[in-house]
């Protein structure tokens, strides 16, 4: 498969970059719109609902992929990630589970050398060194308490992700990626579910802001960015993928500076430099190694349909 150039790298990276994107309001649209200290009912409610509707749409009642993979899957997308990551963030101060979350790329590197036997190129090194000191300028203040239970909890969430990543590029096949992702949702928000009712106290009367959050994260934070989100797995190699979630805390920032009137110095803004130089290394500077330029398995129409053409 030829080489992609930096621009057609750039427009493909351009659906999972709006998806992180997305993910960055949730902060905001958990705080100030849902009804306090019910993560895991947010969680499956968000879940739950947009994978019903995606399966339903593509009626894709009879998935490809094994159900097996299917739930693993399941578990470390959607399942495992959101209850490892609601305590980490109820555990650590300032954000310093998205200092742990921009080893993420790293992880995924690690995955490819273990099952692949893929020695990481040295510059991830610095790419991800990067990441981490632009995360750690953005949240880390000097009396933050760090927490072991949280951070083990953020450490199993970034691998968690991490692997969700790499196995959904390599398991997907033929499935078509609404499906895919609604089989995905679907079994993450049944997974989820029971866990809210039985931890969380029931819901109050939701006002008219409570709906409009919920609705907001089914549709556009759950439904839409996870579509985009998967479409970009499908056809990108998972690390710079992956290397895009690093959007999400910035997102979470500009909104909080814009929207609560947060601070924004210079330290903070020379985090988000770093961080974008991270993202920028991932997506272009990395050679693509023979596994990640694979593309999943097509039909024989597929592949006629998909035939090299001059550039």
């Amino acid at each position: 498969m030829p080489k992609l150039a930096p621009h057609s790298l750039l427009l493909l990276s351009l659906a999972p970059a709006v998806a992180a994107t997305i993910w960055g309001s949730t902060y905001l649209v958990t705080t100030e719109l849902l009804p306090p200290a019910r993560p895991l009912t947010a969680s499956a409610i968000r879940t739950l609902p947009a994978g019903l509707l995606l399966v339903l749409f593509t009626r894709s009642f009879k998935p490809t992929v094994s159900i097996g993979r299917l739930l693993t899957l399941a578990i470390v997308n959607i399942g495992a990630f959101q209850a490892l990551l609601f305590v980490a963030a109820y555990r650590l101060p300032g954000g310093l589970a998205a200092i742990v979350g921009a080893l993420q790329p790293l992880i995924v590197l690690l995955f490819a050398w273990v099952v692949d036997q893929e020695r990481p190129p040295r510059i991830a090194l610095g790419a991800t060194v990067s990441g981490v000191l632009g995360m750690a300028l953005l949240f880390l203040s000097s009396t933050a308490q760090l927490d072991l239970v949280g951070i083990i909890a953020a450490l199993a969430g970034t691998i968690s992700m991490a692997a969700g990543t790499f196995l959904a590029r390599r398991w997907r096949n033929e499935m078509p990626v609404l499906a895919f992702t609604g089989w995905q949702l679907g079994l993450g928000g049944a997974m989820l579910m029971p866990l809210a009712l039985w931890l969380e106290p029931p819901l109050p009367p939701l006002s008219s802001a409570n709906g409009f959050g919920y609705a907001y994260l089914v549709i556009v934070g759950t439904l839409f960015a996870y579509s985009l989100w998967f479409w970009g797995i499908s056809r990108l190699q998972p690390v710079a993928v992956s290397a895009l979630g690093l959007l999400s805390p910035i997102t979470a920032i500009v909104l909080g500076w814009f929207a609560l009137n947060q601070q924004l110095g210079g330290r903070e803004v020379a985090g988000i430099l770093l961080v974008f130089a991270s993202i920028g290394i991932f997506q272009l500077r990395l050679p693509l190694s023979p596994s990640l330029r694979t593309e999943p398995q097509m039909s024989r129409s597929e592949k006629v349909l998909n035939r090299p053409v001059a550039r």
